[in-house]
C-alpha cells in the first residue's frame, strides 16, 4: 500500500470551517469536534509522562504534523493515524488540527495505522500481536480463532508435517499482509508472537504498560502461583532486574515454598499409609519398609 506524503502544516489565523477535498493529499484545518478516534487503532496504552511533555509541545508550538482521517459520515472524519497529537491537541485545549484526508477501507486504515506505528516503533509486543491479528481478521474476513487455526495449518503444512490444506487465496492474503508491514513472518509471528495472548492478564497488562519486555514478561508467565508471580513481577518492574535475575528469584522463592511445604507433605503421606494400612499388602508392604530404611538411615547420618 502506497502511504501518501503529508505537508508539514502551520496553524493558520483563519478558523473557518473548511471543507476539504476527500482525495486531497494536502494538510488543511479540521474541527476537532468532527474527528472520531477510530476503534481500529492498534494503540491502547498511552504513557502519562509522554503524553504530558507532548501536550505541552502542543500548547506551544501547535500540532506541526498533519494527522491522517478518512471521511465517516457527513462532515464528519475518523482518526487513521495521529492519535497521541489528536489527544494531545485536545488536553491543549485546540479547536482544530491540521490534517490529510483520504478514503480508506478499514484494512486500508489499520494497515496503516499499524505500519505507521511500526515504522516508528510505538507499538507494545502486545499490542502489535493484538493488530495483526485484527489486520488478518479482516485481510481474510473471518475471526480470530480462525486465523490462528490458518496459521497453525500453513505452517504444518510448509514443515511437511501434515497435507497442505489451507487455500491458496488464504494463504496468499497471509504473505501479504506480513510483506505489505516488512517486518516479522507468519511463522515468527505465531511462534514468537502469538504466545503472548495466553500470558497470565497481569503479566500482559505490564508489558502492555512498558514495566517490563516480553522475554522478562514470557518467564514470569510460567509461575502458577499469582501472589509468587505478582510478587516476582512487581520486584522486576520496580528493580529493574535482568533475566538472569529475574530466574534467580524465582528458583529461590519455589524452593523456599518447597522446603515450608515438607513438613505438610510428610504428615499426609503418614497418615495416609495409616488409612490405606499398606502393610496389609504384600507388595506395598515391601516397598514402605526399604524407603523407611533408607529415612532411618539419612536421620542415622545427622
Amino acid at each position: 500500500m502506497n502511504i501518501p506524503v503529508v505537508q508539514i502544516a502551520k496553524q493558520p489565523m483563519n478558523t473557518k470551517k473548511t471543507q476539504p477535498s476527500k482525495s486531497s493529499a494536502a494538510s488543511i484545518q479540521l474541527p476537532l469536534e468532527q474527528i472520531s478516534p477510530s476503534k481500529l487503532q492498534p494503540r491502547s496504552y498511552f504513557s502519562p509522562e509522554r503524553m504530558a511533555e507532548l501536550t505541552e509541545s502542543v500548547k506551544q508550538h501547535g500540532v506541526i504534523q498533519p494527522i491522517l482521517v478518512r471521511p465517516f459520515g457527513k462532515d464528519h472524519y475518523e482518526l487513521v493515524a495521529g492519535e497521541r497529537r489528536y489527544q494531545a491537541a485536545r488536553a491543549a485545549g485546540l479547536t482544530q488540527v491540521p490534517a490529510v484526508v483520504r478514503d480508506m477501507n478499514d484494512a486500508e486504515a489499520l494497515r496503516y495505522a499499524l505500519m505507521e506505528n511500526l515504522q516508528r516503533e510505538d507499538l507494545n509486543p502486545v499490542e502489535e500481536t493484538e493488530g495483526i491479528l485484527k489486520l488478518l481478521e479482516l485481510s481474510l474476513q473471518t475471526g480470530r480463532s480462525e486465523v490462528i487455526s490458518l496459521l497453525n495449518q500453513m505452517s504444518k503444512a510448509d514443515r511437511g508435517l501434515a497435507d497442505n490444506v489451507i487455500r491458496q487465496e488464504d494463504r496468499q492474503a497471509i504473505l501479504s499482509v506480513f510483506q505489505s508491514l516488512g517486518r516479522l513472518s507468519p511463522e515468527s509471528f505465531r511462534t514468537n508472537r502469538l504466545p503472548i495472548l495466553n500470558l497470565p492478564p497481569d503479566v500482559r497488562d505490564a508489558i502492555r504498560q512498558g514495566q517490563i519486555n516480553y522475554t522478562k514478561g514470557r518467564e514470569i508467565g510460567k509461575i502458577k502461583d499469582a501472589d509468587l508471580r505478582a510478587e516476582i513481577l512487581k520486584e522486576a518492574s520496580a528493580e529493574s532486574l535482568s533475566l538472569r535475575e529475574i530466574r534467580e528469584r524465582i528458583n529461590e522463592q519455589q524452593q523456599g515454598t518447597d522446603r515450608d511445604a515438607l513438613p505438610t507433605r510428610m504428615e499426609a503421606v503418614t497418615k495416609k499409609i495409616k488409612q490405606l494400612k499398606v502393610w496389609d499388602d504384600p507388595d506395598k508392604r515391601e516397598k514402605v519398609e526399604a524407603l523407611l530404611a533408607e529415612m532411618e538411615m539419612l536421620l542415622s547420618e545427622e
